[in-house]
């Protein structure tokens, strides 16, 4: 039987879309309402908004440099793909109005909304889409690239319409579309993406302020609906008391990622402003070095899991803000299960477990990026692992360092960093060569039977990939992060959830 999608545009405008504000993302504009004049997006055409993020990107350019910050300013805003996820991680069509999956599941056909243009005027057709996923798998420079492994060939059928094929029956192709590795770029429009993205979005780049801001300016030749706001200044302050300080202040008007959970109360308590809590897909994860010779031993690992009071660490780190996880599925996902009972908190057993090991007293570095959940959450894994008998150094890193070293290099033993990639559980213990070197044939094995099964073998195979990861100690998701945001009250569109990658400015608008 043919499994056929149709969903039509209007559908997607009319869906809460999703705001994307991450723990690893982050300055100078006004925010008025100066202008008179009104736009066609509904809003004045002067009005504008920032929102104070922590972590910038290092580059402009996502497919040759890692960090969720690139996708965040730029996916769904500059960029675009065929699809993009909703706020409840359902497939919603974007530059695809409709598309078709062939009965043995390896044929997508997908038709192209009409009268898209990119920002350099040159006109959106299949060919550009098939351009962008064959780029994919020859120029791409980074992990994500393998999402595209699976595609057999991608031809344009006619300007609007285009075929891809897989070579195998793939569960995670299409929602890998929905990332990064979906984006649509122009053939004419490649030459400098580290600093001129040109896209079909809904907005362009306006100027990179590195250190400061990166201000987007709205796309009024854009193919859908025009957002409200004529400019946004995504501002970037690493420090979690300038941050609040900046909405206080009235430089901000939102704080896209809250840095310090315990001074929510100077907001919740003052009817200027709202704050939103709901969940993301970014697990803040104690990643282990699995080449390591010490973290070789599963033993040690899982000592390392149990030496942690994750319950008293989530108080400490995050005031309390935030979800348990025993694997790294959030309950968003499909095939989420409660894993936190396994190796539980113990620290008279994790202290043992070490001492058989020949762990005891031996030292690990723990190598920390520059966000304030990491610097918080690394002391307290220090204390935690000391007091279960071994010893841990601490290196803070900026983040551009800690992407060299760690992410690409793998020079580190411990390392704490929110993944906000969603349904990357496969990529961060599938691949032997990414960062965590984690080499398990029967998680591996599990990980190529669910994408290759139906929809309900993908789930019973994702659980049991959970569930070997969990009891292998491949690594120890620390928490959930929550969407934890604060704004002016008269903001508007900002979801309960982020799921996904993207900062969604479109649907912001002021009330």
């Amino acid at each position: 039987m043919t499994q056929q999608f149709r969903r039509r545009a209007l559908a997607a405008v009319a869906t809460a879309s999703v705001l994307a504000l991450t723990a690893c993302n982050a300055g100078s504009s006004s925010t008025g309402s100066s202008g008179s004049a009104t736009g066609s997006g509904g809003g004045a055409s002067g009005q504008s908004v920032a929102i104070g993020l922590v972590l910038e990107p290092t580059s402009m350019d996502f497919t040759r440099s890692d960090g969720a910050a690139i996708a965040q300013a730029l996916l769904g805003n500059v960029y675009e793909g065929l699809v993009k996820v909703d706020e409840k991680g359902a497939i919603q069509p974007s530059l695809a109005t409709s598309w078709t999956i062939s009965p043995d599941r390896r044929t997508y056909t997908f038709d192209l909304v009409q009268g898209a243009r990119f920002s350099n005027g040159a006109p959106l057709t299949a060919d550009d889409v098939v351009f962008s996923i064959n780029r994919v798998k020859t120029d791409w420079a980074v992990a994500v690239k393998r999402s595209m492994d699976v595609v057999s060939s991608a031809t344009a059928l006619s300007p609007t319409k285009v075929q891809v094929t897989l070579s195998r029956p793939s569960n995670s192709w299409l929602y890998a579309m929905t990332t990064r590795v979906g984006a649509v770029f122009s053939r004419t429009g490649v030459a400098e993406l580290a600093t001129t993205p040109v896209g079909t979005g809904p907005y362009t780049l306006g100027e990179w302020r590195r250190g400061d801001a990166i201000v987007l300016r709205r796309n009024d030749a854009y193919h859908g609906a025009k957002p409200y706001f004529g400019q946004v200044t995504l501002r970037y302050i690493k420090d979690a008391a300038a941050l609040n300080n900046a909405l206080l202040s009235g430089t901000i008007d939102v704080i896209g990622t809250v840095q310090s959970p315990e001074s929510l109360q100077q907001f919740t308590t003052n009817d200027r402003y709202r704050v939103i809590e709901g969940t993301t897909n970014g697990e803040v994860m104690l990643t282990m070095n699995t080449s390591r010779p010490l973290l070789k031993d599963r033993a040690v690992r899982q000592a390392i899991r149990q030496a942690i009071d994750h319950r008293s660490l989530l108080q400490t780190c995050w005031a309390g803000h935030g979800t348990l996880l025993g694997a790294m599925v959030p309950p968003t996902d499909p095939w989420y299960q409660d894993l936190t009972g396994v190796a539980p908190f113990d620290r008279a057993k994790a202290t043992q477990a070490l001492k058989d090991a020949g762990a005891a007293g031996r030292t690990l570095r723990l190598r920390l990026p520059a966000a304030p959940y990491a610097t918080t959450c690394g002391q307290v894994v220090k204390s935690d692992l000391e007091q279960a008998g071994l010893k841990v150094t601490i290196d803070q890193m900026d983040f551009p360092t800690w992407l060299s070293d760690v992410f690409k290099g793998a020079d580190y033993d411990l390392t704490i960093v929110a993944h906000v990639e969603p349904r990357d559980i496969g990529r961060m213990f599938g691949n032997p060569d990414y960062y965590t070197r984690y080499d398990n044939k029967a998680v591996q094995a599990e990980l190529a039977a669910a994408d290759a099964g139906t929809e309900a073998q993908q789930v019973e195979h994702m659980k049991e990939v959970a569930r070997l990861t969990a009891e292998d100690a491949a690594s120890d998701v620390l928490f959930l992060m929550p969407n934890l945001v604060v704004a002016d009250k008269d903001i508007q569109g900002l979801p309960t959830n982020a799921v996904g990658e993207t900062l969604d400015l479109a649907h912001l608008s002021r009330s």
